[in-house]
């Protein structure tokens, strides 16, 4: 019989996406048939997989991972509704892996909540056929009383899965003990009745510190605190953007931010600094992380007020709502301001679209009336909303111009979008039909564009060479490690592994497994 763990939260951004994904390949590396599972998720980082189907869909970014790290193919019964924000208190509802509305969160619960539900339930039974075990992930806090009677996520999950519940309590926030013992004070009965355990997560310190504080917790509620996971990030692909860097400093000078990639040793003057524009929709941010990892090199999210003094390169991310993007864009002035900027320009999706001459059938995709919109200007392309919307897996053939001179090869990644670009005037197609460049500036639909070496060190070197800095050599212990030595997914294993006492969760007999992996 399958056995379903959810991992629920007393808040978000709690740590569920990683004990997860770690959860996943803990026991894929044992020999256990596992697969992940988010009933209900909202985010607009999102991962093209299969849907039952037959056809492409989209599930959200954590439950992609979580796939990766139990060794199994992604399909969209992992993540069987997804709610996709868009503005104006609206979300686009993804069921199966397929659009099927925009509405406002009251509309939702009436008229589409309960067809949602009964897509989870098919979607977990189709999992559960097929695994031993399904590692659930939870959404938010699981105590949101106002939500209780449709917490899909969270209560309905673990009612209609059977599951055994695991709580991530984030300690960084502090009050740590008080949002365990209010959440379990909150819960329902037949739900409170469910929970196994619970993980205190991203402590900073000595471990020792926290026992009197748990031996209390554990006498005043009879849930066992199972671990302590210090405060380590993994390097998991994240799924919202509470997770994206500070924001730069008042000034905007990309080189006062919060940089990504800051650790490798390299010093500031010699490294190159890619900014990226933090659009009020931003979404599929991931994209840009496997720059971050390059040696030498700075990623610093901008608020869009902001200059580009000191940035080398600019990478527009993908948007939710292009066309309402545009407007906060060109309200704050960045559209004036990347038009002089004079480095290398990457748009990616929906930043791809901004820099086109317009955009028609606006009001399809923005919130407001407007049908036709007049974009950044710095690529003679158009694009056309329609509701009709592409979701695939793709290769493209590589012709290196442009920001990715030099590149070479195939390029593999995906597509999510509405809209169809179409060129206004000759143009290099540097990655397909729909693809678009000059000598400066590269438009793509294509996600997961940088994961792609050959296009990665193209771009990362057309950035130096822009920069009028040398690339440096690689050097040390990061330079000697590779990507493959250093999955997230195995550190995110290993997190759990070492710091969960898995074995003491009462009722879950398939996680009482000794890692069995190499430990070198």
């Amino acid at each position: 019989m399958t056995e379903t763990v959810l991992i629920a939260g007393t808040a978000s951004h709690a740590g569920k996406s990683t004990l997860a994904a770690g959860l996943c390949r803990h026991l894929a590396r044992n020999g256990v048939s596992v697969a992940p599972f988010k009933a209900q998720n909202m985010s607009n980082n999102a991962r093209v997989a299969m849907a039952p189907d037959g056809e492409w869909g989209e599930i959200g970014v954590s439950q992609h991972v979580q796939a990766r790290a139990a060794g199994v193919p992604a399909t969209t019964d992992m993540n069987p509704v997804l709610l996709k924000p868009r503005g104006g208190g609206e979300s686009q509802i993804v069921v199966d892996g397929e659009a099927v509305a925009h509405v406002a969160a009251g509309e939702y619960y009436e008229s589409h909540w309960e067809a949602a539900r009964e897509a989870a339930i098919a979607a977990h039974r189709r999992l559960a056929a097929d695994h031993d075990v399904i590692v659930a992930e939870g959404a938010g806090s699981i105590a949101e009383i106002n939500l209780h009677d449709r917490d899909l996520a969270n209560v309905e999950c673990a009612r209609f899965a059977d599951a055994k519940i695991l709580i991530a309590v984030d300690i960084e926030r502090g009050g740590a003990f008080a949002s365990l013992y209010g959440t379990l004070a909150l819960l329902p009965d037949d739900i409170r009745d469910r929970v196994a355990g619970a993980v205190i997560t991203k402590f900073r310190g000595d471990a020792a510190l926290l026992d009197p504080g748990i031996a209390e917790i554990e006498a005043k509620t009879g849930v066992p605190i199972v671990g302590v996971v210090p405060h380590d990030d993994p390097g998991l692909p994240a799924e919202d953007s509470l997770s994206l860097p500070e924001r730069a400093a008042a000034d905007g000078d990309p080189t006062t931010a919060t940089e990504l990639g800051a650790d490798d040793g390299v010093p500031d003057d010699e490294a190159v600094r890619i900014a990226v524009p933090r659009l009020p929709h931003i979404s599929n941010f991931t994209d840009v992380e496997p720059l971050a990892r390059e040696w030498g090199v700075r990623v610093a999210y901008v608020p869009l007020d902001s200059g580009l003094a000191g940035a080398d390169a600019v990478v527009l991310p993908g948007s939710k709502n292009t066309v309402d993007d545009l407007l906060a864009l060109r309200e704050a002035g960045f559209d004036e301001t990347l038009r002089a900027f004079d480095g290398p320009v990457v748009g990616l999706c929906g930043g791809y679209q901004l820099l086109g001459e317009r955009l028609t059938g606006a009001d399809v995709e923005g919130t407001g009336s407007a049908s036709t919109v007049a974009g950044i200007g710095v690529l003679p392309v158009e694009t056309r909303f329609t509701t009709d919307k592409r979701v695939e897996r793709v290769t493209r053939t590589v012709e290196g111009v442009g920001p990715i001179a030099g590149a070479s090869g195939t390029a593999t990644g995906y597509e999510i979008h509405a809209g169809r670009s179409s060129p206004t005037d000759r143009v290099a197609r540097p990655l397909g039909p729909e693809s678009a460049s000059t000598d400066r500036v590269l438009g793509t639909y294509l996600h997961g564009l940088f994961e792609n070496e050959s296009v990665r060190d193209a771009f990362v070197e057309t950035a130096f060479e822009a920069s009028g800095k040398s690339r440096p050599a690689p050097r040390g212990e990061r330079a000697e490690t590779s990507r493959e030595d250093r999955s997230p997914y195995d550190r995110a294993a290993d997190l759990v592994a070492d710091n969960v006492d898995l074995a003491s969760l009462d009722g879950l007999d398939a996680l009482d497994a000794p890692d069995i992996a190499d430990p070198d």
